[in-house]
């Protein structure tokens, strides 16, 4: 009597797993079916550029990826998956994807709205209240070292000896250079005067001599050659 019982037991549990078995199969070929590439590009929707570093992922398995440099992405999703798209500075956007798809993947240019922050001016000032700025401006010290050195930059005498050993930039070089080329075509074909006989010459040269022109210039020795900072 217990022979047959115990076979029923193990015939309806054998039938059991193989119906769960087939179930599942079924599950996962129909899961299977609903698999799809996801891709896409996100792009601002006033100007058009790539939104790079967008958070893309499905509310309901949590799956998904981030966009590149240039905004694209792409992932494996569901058919019926409800996508969230969410960047900083941008609004929030949901896409839900089509159950009703007959390939495998699925493509996108979902487009993001700015998120603007208004904030209020704020004014900051190195002094609790303006009077004590003011006072602090007034009585503020002037070193007197910074006032000489101006004065010392801006002496005659010094501005005069900095100007004489200062070489010929190129605009005066060309002058120079233009002057001479002048000159010799002024007398080309013919002999250039010669001042050793010109008495008004031999004039100026004798007053230039006697006022000391001719004599080496000595300027006042500085302790900074240049500008002093």
């Amino acid at each position: 009597m217990k022979s047959p019982k115990i076979f029923f037991t193990v015939v309806v549990c054998l039938f059991s797993l193989m119906a769960s078995a087939q179930a599942k199969v079924k599950h996962n070929k129909i899961k299977e079916r609903n698999l799809i590439q996801f891709s896409g590009v996100v792009v601002e929707n006033d100007s058009l550029r790539p939104i790079p570093n967008t958070s893309i992922f499905a509310k309901n398995t949590y799956h998904g990826t981030m966009s590149d440099f240039f905004g694209y992405f792409s992932f494996v999703a569901q058919a019926g998956d409800t996508i969230d798209f969410s960047a900083l500075g941008f609004k929030t956007h949901t896409f839900v994807i089509p159950d009703t798809l007959v390939a495998n993947k699925y493509s996108l240019i979902q487009m993001l709205r700015r998120d603007t922050f208004l904030l209020k001016d704020v004014i900051i000032y190195p002094w609790p209240t303006k009077e004590q700025f003011k006072e602090a401006f007034v009585r503020n010290p002037i070193p007197d070292d910074d006032l000489d050195r101006a004065r010392r930059n801006l002496d005659a005498a010094q501005m005069s000896a900095r100007a004489e050993a200062m070489p010929n930039d190129g605009s005066m070089n060309f002058k120079t250079q233009m002057q001479q080329h002048y000159s010799q075509l002024y007398y080309a074909g013919q002999m250039p005067p010669n001042n050793l006989l010109n008495p008004i010459a031999w004039y100026k040269f004798v007053e230039a001599w006697k006022r000391g022109d001719f004599k080496k210039k000595q300027t006042a020795p500085t302790t900074d050659p240049g500008l002093d900072k």
